[in-house]
């Protein structure tokens, strides 16, 4: 089969133009945001690229068009798919009916973490030795690709809550029928398709309410919104995890930068573990991965050591490299308590040395100001911030640079952003820079900028 995939630069599109390419596929792909890791992964895989949406780079033969969720009416391509009636899908469309049929798929959804999660309950997955089929919204550093068939029973995947496509708006994560679904947290966001909270409720509700009796929820138990969440009808066993409630999963942490916990199942000291991830946060994340790997009948003590060879994503807090005594940090984090979390884990490792933020305000709901409020708090970690406001951004930033704990600085390009950085950049500091988008290749620019 002959496939065309727009919006292939995506994670996710990425992800299935990797399976798709693996199934013995020819696949090509078009997009207006061609940038690494995922150009990278794609040239790699001998995945043809195009720049931009032209009717004319859909070639004659093509016998499925994917079509990614940032596509809309009024697109080239897209009208084009229409006025010729070729045959269409949405990317989670496609995975269905392509690659879950006959496995076991676990599903991570939450506001936060799902690509770490996804990267880690895979890693465990293979420590079993279950050879697991996965599609995760990023790059894990383990497997060095975004996604894999596998010859497992069990099929991993981020099951991300945004819409399906501009002709479904279902949520992606209903498409994929999951036997176990981790459901990591949940908070306000995607602002631009989502009117409150309430909103992205009803379609966590929607996932709860097919997962099978015989499956399994691993729900965190510290968050309120997701208590309300299965309060709307759950059929479905439920294990929790948490680090401060009662929880059939938790863990104790040994060193507060969560880089050494025990992890404990149902009161009882499983063994402990030591990695080299940061903070809370992924703590939680490991702590749901591990459950979800004994809800498939892994016995978990046998790959808990497994975990102090893991790999954090890339550009999850991704060390760049070091110039001059100072570290170089790229990472996606791009909602308040994801910075938050980020950098108080990073705080717990380097103690009172300096950190330095650089940001760029690009998901959706940053770029709408829903966030505005509380980027400033989520920051207090921080000794200074270096806040890219460009000319089309349509909130002042102001408000937020004039409210930080540590030092503030507005700037209109990355290379100003890059200037400022160097500048007020001293030796033992730590850069972290922070977005979700390409950020023009800011943090490896920075990183050649200090070089002595």
């Amino acid at each position: 089969m002959n496939l065309h995939i727009l919006g292939i630069c995506g994670t996710f599109m990425g992800g299935v133009a990797a399976l798709a390419r693996e199934l013995g596929h020819r696949v090509q792909g078009s997009d207006a945001n061609v940038y690494p890791p995922m150009s990278t992964q794609l040239e790699q895989l001998g995945i043809g690229l195009y720049s931009g949406y032209q009717p004319a780079d859909i070639a004659a033969d093509t016998d499925c068009v994917v079509i990614g969720n940032a596509l809309s009416r009024g697109n080239p391509a897209v009208e084009h798919v229409l006025n010729r009636q070729l045959n269409y899908r949405s990317g989670a469309q496609w995975l269905a009916e392509n690659v879950l049929p006959g496995r076991h798929t676990l599903a991570v959804a939450g506001t936060h973490g799902k690509t770490t999660t996804t990267s880690i309950l895979a890693f465990l997955l293979e420590a079993a030795g279950r050879d697991p089929g996965f599609l995760v919204g990023g790059v894990p550093e383990n497997f060095g690709v975004s996604a894999r068939i596998g010859s497992g029973r069990e099929f991993v995947v981020e099951a991300d809550e945004y819409d399906t496509a501009f002709f479904d708006k279902r949520s992606k994560f209903v498409h994929y029928g999951p036997r176990v679904a981790i459901l990591n947290n949940l908070e306000f966001d995607h602002a631009d398709i989502f009117p409150d909270l309430a909103a992205i409720q009803r379609q966590f509700h929607h996932l709860v309410r097919i997962v099978p009796g015989e499956g399994r929820l691993i729900v965190n138990g510290e968050d309120k919104a997701l208590a309300e969440v299965l309060a709307m009808g759950c059929w479905t066993p439920v294990e929790r995890f948490a680090i401060e409630a009662e929880a059939e999963w938790q863990a104790e942490l040994v060193r507060a930068d969560g880089s050494e916990f025990v992890l404990k199942h149902n009161g009882q000291a499983l063994g402990t573990v030591r990695w080299g991830l940061l903070g809370r946060h992924n703590v939680m994340n490991a702590l749901a991965a591990f459950a979800a790997c004994h809800a498939v009948g892994v016995e978990v003590n046998n790959v808990i050591a497994s975990l102090a060879d893991f790999v954090s994503v890339k550009r999850r807090m991704e060390v760049i490299g070091t110039a001059g005594g100072i570290t170089v940090y790229d990472d996606f984090a791009h909602h308040p308590t994801a910075i938050q979390t980020t950098l108080e884990g990073l705080r717990a490792r380097i103690g009172k040395a300096r950190i330095l933020v650089a940001m760029e305000p690009r998901s959706n709901s940053m770029r709408l100001g829903a966030h505005s409020a509380q980027i400033a708090p989520s920051l207090d970690a921080a000794d200074a911030v270096v806040f890219l406001h460009r000319p089309e951004l349509p909130w002042n930033a102001e408000a937020v640079v004039s409210a930080l704990r540590g030092e503030g600085h507005k700037v209109p390009t990355v290379d100003a952003l890059i200037d400022t950085l160097k500048a007020i950049a001293r030796e033992g500091d730590h850069i972290v820079f922070m977005s979700n988008g390409g950020f023009e290749d800011a943090p490896r620019r920075c990183l050649k900028a200090l070089q002595p």
